[in-house]
């Protein structure tokens, strides 16, 4: 009886501390979006979507070609590791479970989804910056695709998994080719849970500042293309946010709001995506 006494009080002491852990950290949460929200919203105006940046020291202003500047990148990072993720993520579910070379492929994109946005950035400065004598917006899309291809592939592996077996001998039995099977059959089983990979992979790239400083850098100016460099909003952040004026400190709490709203929303349409799939389940 006192072993049984002693047990229930430790369990309901974990349970306690784990509610007020969970308290804090949604009260963090709510303390940072709301502090976001009331600073960022004097900054939402109509100039502040159209227009460029004014010069140090004037009023007024805008982010336009940031966020054009964030937008392309971002879609052409996920151009790039898309397809990548997802081939890579085909390999490990239906070939290297027990392949050496699966083997490794899995390790490294362990690896690099813990490696730091930082040196994902030096890395690509190295390879493609320096080589071409200029900051440019494809290199800072493939910095984002490196982050993103990891988390790509190894969702796609896991939703692969999740299809039955079943699925895929009946379809071979049925003579359909190995192909066929994959593009016609596991692949839309799976869809849902490889897009929501794919749009997690968004989100984790949409507020990365490190990478694009050595790779894209910044620019106060429409882009002509993207072998420039090219504005974008988390440096925008982190240039208005250092500096003395007043009113570039109100257009840094601005972009922080569109990208955290930005973010949540990716998030928050990834969760009703699961959510509606389970349902079907």
């Amino acid at each position: 009886m006192l072993l049984v006494q002693r047990r229930q009080f430790a369990n309901a002491v974990v349970l306690s501390l784990s509610g007020l852990a969970a308290l804090a950290g949604l009260f963090m949460l709510a303390w940072i979006l709301g502090d976001v929200a009331l600073k960022g919203a004097a900054a939402i105006n109509w100039r502040f979507f159209t227009e460029l940046p004014a010069p140090p020291g004037m009023a007024g202003g805008g982010l336009a070609n940031a966020m054009v500047g964030t937008l392309l990148m971002t879609m052409a990072a996920a151009l790039i590791a898309v397809p990548f993720g997802v081939m890579s993520g085909t390999y490990l579910a239906e070939f290297g479970q027990t392949n050496p070379l699966g083997h490794v492929v899995r390790f490294l994109a362990d690896v690099l989804v813990s490696a730091p946005s930082i040196v994902i950035g030096v890395f690509v400065y190295l390879v493609m910056v320096k080589p071409m004598g200029h900051f440019s917006g494809w290199a800072g899309a493939c910095s984002l695709a490196l982050i993103m291809l990891p988390v790509i592939s190894r969702t796609t592996e896991e939703m692969l998994k999740l299809v039955p077996p079943e699925m895929r001998e009946a379809a071979l039995a049925l003579g359909a080719p190995y192909w066929k099977m994959m593009t016609g059959i596991i692949y839309r089983a799976a869809a849902t849970g490889i897009l929501t990979g794919v749009m997690l992979a968004v989100a984790r790239v949409a507020g990365e500042t490190a990478p694009l400083l050595f790779t894209a850098l910044n620019s106060p100016y429409w882009m002509e293309g993207m072998n420039e460099p090219m504005a974008n909003l988390t440096v925008a952040l982190f240039n208005y946010a250092m500096s003395p004026y007043d009113d570039w400190h109100t257009l840094a709490w601005g972009a922080a709001l569109l990208i955290t709203m930005v973010v949540l929303a990716v998030n928050v349409f990834t969760r009703l995506i699961l959510h509606a799939k389970r349902r079907l389940w």
